[in-house]
């Protein structure tokens, strides 16, 4: 379990927050564990009729912790159970899921939202997916996922190119339901939540089901995704980008 995530139930709505705003949210094993346990409990806890996914002002997730992926380069372990067991999760969620982004959304801190059905997001919010600058592929299923929402040429802009989207650019391509001052996010994302747990339960996960399909090809593609990322994080690419990032640190 992680410090740096909380879970919070109230009545039929589950809160997981991001809660390492010293590092912008950015994802250790730790992290990625916590809330995945909280994904997957919610399936088998009939109280819960909704989750929303939340991080801090200023801060949705920076990502990743690259210090956690630069030793993972070194040791040649991949994404990591943790992070595969999270994304698992949130394919085979069978709660809506909603978000509430406020800040950064940096690699996961956008792909994961690809997976959510309502996401309200701040007017300072900024997306974006640099997999490629690092030398890497992208993940979460985005490479199935992102094509199917925003079409090939945009999700390679996206994915690809690693150019970022403002909040009226994420909208128009379908990531991002609401825009609101980054004050209003949260309550946003609450109301919403609170919408969807007021609907006849039953009916929304039947209708969940027929609109996202079977989860297998998002799992499947999740894990081919893998592959390829552990392969990457060895290439010449890869440890030169995670050594210069180092670098800078120090």
């Amino acid at each position: 379990m992680s410090n740096h995530v909380s879970v919070i139930d109230e009545g039929p709505i589950r809160t997981v927050r991001m809660n390492r705003p010293d590092k912008k949210n950015a994802l250790t094993a730790a992290m990625y564990q916590t809330m995945a346990i909280a994904l997957e409990s919610a399936n088998v806890d009939k109280d819960i009729c909704c989750v929303v996914i939340a991080g801090s002002p200023g801060a949705f997730s920076a990502g990743n912790d690259l210090a956690e992926f630069a030793q993972a380069a070194r040791s040649g372990e991949g994404l990591g159970t943790p992070v595969i067991r999270f994304l698992h999760a949130l394919a085979q969620s069978e709660r809506p899921l909603v978000a509430a982004v406020q800040g950064l959304a940096v690699g996961v801190g956008t792909t994961m939202l690809l997976h959510c059905d309502y996401v309200v997001a701040g007017t300072d919010a900024r997306f974006s997916t640099p997999f490629v600058n690092l030398g890497l592929v992208p993940e979460a299923a985005s490479s199935l996922l992102a094509p199917r929402l925003m079409g090939h040429r945009r999700a390679f802009e996206l994915l690809v190119m690693g150019r970022p989207l403002d909040p009226a650019a994420a909208q128009a391509c379908g990531l991002v339901n609401a825009v609101v001052a980054p004050g209003d996010v949260e309550a946003w994302a609450m109301k919403a939540a609170r919408d969807i747990a007021a609907l006849p339960a039953d009916a929304v996960a039947a209708s969940r089901r027929l609109m996202r399909a079977a989860p297998d090809d998002i799992v499947a593609r999740i894990d081919q995704e893998a592959l390829l990322f552990r392969e990457r994080l060895q290439s010449a690419e890869a440890r030169g980008a995670f050594d210069a990032f180092l670098t800078r640190k120090r």
